[in-house]
């Protein structure tokens, strides 16, 4: 019962996306190919949300479900993992049309073709936590 809530919140975040449009490949194409401001005021919009809320969380102290602090650690400053971990997610969103979150929304939405991009997905994902040693960081 105590996770209901969360998949209540996934539930009303896929019906959002769905109903704005931000998962559909024809929006993201148009983002792609710099024709649409559609998919950029969607990711701008969850950009400056992100901000606001980590500050409103740092500033206030806030404590999580359980009652402990929220403490959000620093990030790395290694920036060639960012630029080339972008640059692969990037790569693949545009070579597929999908982002991993869309493809649980258009699954849910009945396009079943859907199941071998969240297979390849997850067979990247598996792959990574192989390679994962090896790899610089």
């Amino acid at each position: 019962m105590r996770m209901s809530r969360y998949i209540l919140v996934g539930i009303l975040l896929g019906f959002t996306l769905y109903k704005s449009e931000a998962v559909s490949w024809f929006r993201i194409f148009e983002m792609f190919n710099f024709q649409s401001f559609h998919m950029y005021g969607i990711i701008g919009t969850a950009v400056v949300a992100g901000v606001l809320i980590v500050q409103f969380i740092r500033r206030y102290h806030l404590k999580s479900v359980t009652g402990e602090e929220i403490v959000i650690p620093p990030k790395n400053k290694t920036y060639p993992r960012y630029i080339i971990g972008g640059f692969i997610f990037g790569l693949g969103w545009a070579l597929a049309g999908i982002c991993p979150a869309p493809m649980f929304i258009l699954l849910g939405s009945g396009y079943t073709v859907l199941i071998l991009f969240l297979a390849s997905a997850m067979a990247g994902t598996f792959f990574y936590g192989l390679l994962r040693k090896r790899l610089p960081h």
